[in-house]
């Protein structure tokens, strides 16, 4: 799957740039390359439906003069000319950031568990037979069941940075991901889960996530009626359905550009409490395995651990160099740092702040989910959102909803519901009674980085408007 000597060609070529950079006369510069490999087959109507595979990658380039930056991208170097004059142009026209300067080398630690080298001898038939498996374990849990959508993606990506400042970075990382949306259509009630799973080594033929697609289109059948009014209620999420509303509220939230312009519901907050108290929020960028972490961050300062809500205290903001040098010299904040949290989205855009592996924990003993629906009691399960897009990260306000919904009576799930609304305040929400339960597992994220969640509790702040 992967060329042999892609490390190396990438090396050469980023070389090939850097003295393309050197040669334009800017004060600094930085560069980054990536050139990625991949096989994938996606799953339609209970059928592989194509199989493929290919390469892809670029170099972007930063420049920096005088406080002021620009950016472009390229995909061959046969274009680095044209590419960082493009780039000084840019900052020309930029208007200068007192005190912006790219980051010097400071010594970084090895993180592992990013690269497998067994995916490397994983082939397309490999691929196949383990979307067959797939499929032959869906219709073993249950004959109605199909696989409506999805599929299997393996990858390898080489990348490298460099900066005028002498630092230089290089490594290869894999991927191999699984995603299922199973459907149970039965007299013409059709119910749907999807559920994936991701690794950056070789995942199980048969991954967990496939059983849990099954097993929630099974019990979402045969919705039960419940009168139409709104109720405010405790909720339990499951990680699944908990994610995409604490990625798309909480990391941007955690960034000091927001924090400091007023942009987030923890601004003029730190130190203070902010969160049940039992709760913590860890940002890990030094997680071996990790999707998102790494030695270096996107500027190539060294990735590190940084605690970012202790024991419900606001701690710390996240912070890159350009954004921070950008908010002191606008005088929003007298001093502020990079503490490694520069994420990038590829080659083709300049890096930003961002979280990398986030997890939430908690002081409390984990539960099991029969203890959590216990100390419910009475409320509903939610597996699922739509719409968790439109969450206000500046209030924390949202308003989804949901087709993947249980309601709970004296801690008994007593039937699924066909459709409900799900609104609140997610700060106040997590302010409140919060419990978490004992099985955390990696999430995707809207903003950026990846989410370590358990199933969670939320006792107040939610309100429920069965459809």
């Amino acid at each position: 799957m992967l060329p042999d000597g892609a490390e190396d060609r990438l090396l050469a070529n980023a070389k090939l740039l850097a003295d393309v950079c050197r040669a334009s006369g800017v004060d600094q510069w930085d560069l980054v390359g990536f050139q990625s490999y991949g096989h994938e087959l996606d799953i339609e109507a209970g059928k592989i439906t194509m199989a493929g595979g290919g390469g892809e990658g670029g170099f972007g380039v930063r420049v920096v003069d005088g406080g002021r930056f620009g950016f472009a991208h390229l995909v061959d170097v046969s274009g680095a000319e044209r590419a960082v004059q493009q780039a000084v142009a840019i900052a020309k026209k930029s208007p200068s950031v007192n005190g912006f300067e790219l980051p010097s080398n400071q010594a970084a630690v090895d993180v592992p568990g990013r690269f497998d080298r067994h995916l490397l001898d994983v082939h397309p038939e490999d691929m196949l037979e383990q979307a067959d498996a797939i499929l032959s374990e869906v219709a073993s849990l249950d004959s109605r069941a199909v696989v409506t959508g999805g599929g299997v993606g393996l990858s390898a990506t080489a990348a490298c940075f460099m900066n005028s400042e002498g630092i230089l970075a290089s490594g290869m990382t894999t991927s191999h991901g699984v995603g299922v949306q199973v459907s149970i259509d039965v007299d013409g009630e059709l119910t749907s889960s999807y559920q994936g799973a991701s690794s950056r080594t070789k995942l199980e033929t048969v991954p967990d996530c496939v059983g849990r697609a099954v097993h929630w289109a099974q019990i979402t059948q045969q919705p039960i009626e419940v009168p139409s009014e709104p109720v405010d209620t405790p909720v339990l999420m499951t990680s699944e359905g908990f994610a995409p509303l604490f990625s798309m509220v909480v990391p941007p939230a955690m960034t000091g550009e927001k924090m400091v312009r007023h942009e987030s519901f923890w601004s003029e907050k730190l130190g203070q409490p902010v969160m049940n108290e039992t709760l913590s929020i860890l940002d890990d960028g030094l997680l071996p395995g990790g999707m998102s972490s790494g030695s270096r961050d996107a500027e190539g300062v060294p990735r590190r651990r940084t605690t970012l809500v202790e024991h419900g205290r606001l701690a710390t903001m996240l912070w890159s160099t350009r954004d921070a040098a950008q908010q002191v010299a606008e005088g929003r904040v007298d001093a502020a740092a990079s503490t490694g949290s520069a994420v990038g989205g590829g080659h083709q855009s300049p890096p930003s702040t961002g979280c990398t592996e986030l997890f939430l924990t908690s002081t409390q003993t984990a539960a099991s989910w029969d203890g959590l629906l216990e100390r419910m009691g009475h409320g509903f399960v939610v597996n699922s959102v739509m719409g968790a897009h439109t969450a206000n990260p500046s209030s924390g306000d949202f308003s989804v909803t949901t087709s993947s919904i249980l309601k709970v009576e004296d801690g008994e799930v007593v039937g699924a519901l066909k459709q409900a609304g799900l609104s609140g305040n997610l700060a106040k929400a997590m302010n409140g009674d919060v419990h978490l339960g004992d099985h955390v597992r990696r999430q995707g994220s809207y903003s950026s980085g990846s989410m370590h969640l358990p199933d969670v509790l939320l006792t107040g702040g939610l309100r429920v408007n069965p459809a």
